[in-house]
Order: structure tokens, then sequence, then C-alpha cells
């Protein structure tokens, strides 16, 4: 069970070259059950994720995620089959208090100029109290318009506005 939260970001971290920095490339097979298709540096993978809202109004996104690696040949095949644009994007992680990691995301492309940080929970009442960073804005967990599957369907950064 993945248990994340993700924010739009006041300003970016200052140093970000100390941090893990991941390049990657994804696009969507599927978007209902989500299909994905990633590119992370030179690793590949294959991802199904279908998505569980807690009844009880917990403030994250619960899903079940299976991730399978694919070859950099099985992933260029899928790559050609994608609905939509693929994303790309720059993935830093940055370690947070209570061993929790931001995943600050810099969009390339299209999507040039929109930030937004994830954070995965180790359980539900993690993720209820999380104290967010100054750094971190508006919870946008459940706003459609920043879900990768959906921002690959975007054209135009303004049409988020």
């Amino acid at each position: 069970m993945e248990i994340e939260r993700k924010f739009r970001v006041i300003t970016i971290p200052d140093g970000l070259e100390r941090y893990e920095c991941r390049t990657i490339e994804q696009g969507y097979l599927c978007c209902s059950p989500v299909v994905r298709i990633r590119k992370s540096n030179e690793d590949y993978y294959l991802t199904y994720k279908s998505k569980h809202m807690d009844i009880q109004g917990t403030c994250a996104i619960e899903s079940e995620e299976v991730e399978v690696p694919l070859t950099r040949e099985a992933y260029l095949h899928l790559r050609g089959k994608i609905d939509n644009s693929p994303i790309t994007k720059k993935r830093y992680i940055i370690p947070l208090e209570d061993g929790l990691k931001a995943e600050l995301d810099i969009f390339e492309g299209v999507l040039k100029g929109l930030y937004f940080v994830e954070v995965e929970f180790p359980d539900r009442e993690s993720a209820r109290d999380f104290q967010k960073p100054d750094w971190f804005g508006e919870d946008i967990s459940f706003d459609r318009r920043f879900r990768n599957s959906y921002l690959s369907t975007v054209r135009r950064l303004s049409e988020l506005e």
C-alpha cells in the first residue's frame, strides 16, 4: 500500500545539487486503472496503480502499486504505445524529519514552470499528522489536475489554472 500526499512548492530549496536527482520520463498506457511506464535515469519500470480513497476521509492518497522492471528495449517498445504525451521531469530526493523524504518534481517540456513535492508515509497516522516544511505550499493531493496521468494530457501549462 502506498500512502502519499502532494503539495505545491512555495520556494525551491537552495543547494539542490547536494541531493540525489533522477531524470524521469514516463508515459501512460492506461489511466483507469493507471498503467505507467517510467525511465528513471537508466532504470525502466512498468507500474500498475489502483487508487483507493479512505472512506474515513484521510488526507492522503492510498493506492496499491505493483512495479515490474523492464529492459530498455521493452520500455522503448511500450513508449510507442502510450496515450497522450510523455512527461519529463527532474526529481530531487530531499530528506525530511522522522526519516521521511520529499520528492521534489521539477517539470520540463510543456510543463516547464510546474513544481510539486510528494511525501510517502508508512501509515495513515503519519500522513494525517505530517507538519509540512515552510517551503511546501497548498496540499493538492486530491486535485486531479496534478495527477501525472492527467498532466500527460496537458498541452500548455496555462491549462492547469
